[in-house]
């Protein structure tokens, strides 16, 4: 059996088809499915209701974040393996097979990720990644990261030097999770909202010895940015720069001199800045260009 944790909110169409390819391609020893929805005020929690009884609806009455809202079936004594996976993905035929018989087979494996295409069938580099560093980050950030000629130090978020096998971390929309390794190392960290936590969780297994593995033989449907948008609101956008200082701090920083820090936060806090000013303008021209068209 393995248990799967779906954190949802206000994303209603895309849970619907998550869930139905979860019922069209389970596992061979079937699958123990939980959607905690964040508050969502918008019917979304109904569609798990009255579409999917046999589905566990969690719902909460805030939006607590995906750490903690997925932290809060983690901490329950499950299945040997669980799937923490995003509502705006959708599982391809024999990818839950081949990852659970690869994490058998393997049992130094904590962590295991698929391949990610995106709708329209291109590939989503994000799903594998090295752990970022100021250099990879100022690359990715510059574009300059994102070349296929880049060089790997410059291209952390895309991990071009992996094609398959162990890596140092895979994408929280699909995070294959060995049990023992979460008893080992513990969940999510909370103090991630959304955002980074993913890569905290990798960066620990790595410390504890723990293997992320990358498997592109098998796939899923990723639909970036389906739940969050791609322009983010301000509370998104502070989440995300907030987990680059928390990641930052808690496994990097004490490498580093203190003015060197200085830089990397005050880097941190430029870029908030500019992501949040820039975001809100594009919102603004999208809420005129409706108000046109209307």
């Amino acid at each position: 059996m393995l248990d799967v944790v779906i954190v949802s909110y206000r994303c209603g169409p895309m849970l619907r088809q998550c869930l139905h390819s979860l019922r069209d391609h389970p596992p061979a020893g079937g699958l123990r499915i939980t959607v905690v929805d964040n508050a969502s005020g918008d019917g979304t929690a109904d569609v798990v209701q009255r579409e999917f009884p046999d589905v566990r609806l969690i719902a909460l009455d805030e939006n607590v974040g995906f750490s903690a809202a997925n932290n809060r079936v983690l901490r329950e004594p499950t299945a040997e393996y669980v799937l923490v996976l995003n509502p705006d993905t959708r599982i391809c035929e024999g990818t839950l097979d081949t990852l659970l018989h690869l994490l058998n087979d393997q049992p130094r494996i904590g962590i295991a990720g698929c391949k990610l295409v995106q709708e329209d069938g291109t590939f989503d580099h994000a799903a594998r990644r090295s752990f970022p560093t100021p250099a990879s980050a100022l690359g990715h950030f510059l574009r300059v990261g994102r070349s296929e000629r880049a060089p790997a130090s410059l291209a952390a978020y895309r991990a071009p030097d992996v094609a398959e096998g162990p890596v140092d971390a895979v994408n929280g929309a699909f995070m294959l999770l060995r049990r023992a390794m979460l008893d080992e190392i513990g969940l999510f960290d909370e103090g991630y909202w959304m955002y980074m936590e993913d890569l905290d969780l990798c960066y620990r297994a790595a410390r504890a010895g723990w293997i992320t593995w990358y498997e592109p033989s098998v796939e899923a449907v990723h639909l970036k940015a389906g739940t969050s948008g791609h322009h983010r609101r301000l509370r998104l956008n502070y989440a995300f720069h907030y987990g680059m200082y928390r990641y930052y701090r808690a496994h990097l920083a004490s490498e580093r001199g203190a003015a060197f820090n200085a830089l990397v936060y005050a880097g941190i806090g430029l870029k908030f800045l500019a992501s949040a000013t820039a975001s809100a303008a594009a919102r603004a021209r999208q809420r005129l260009d409706t108000a046109s068209a209307a």
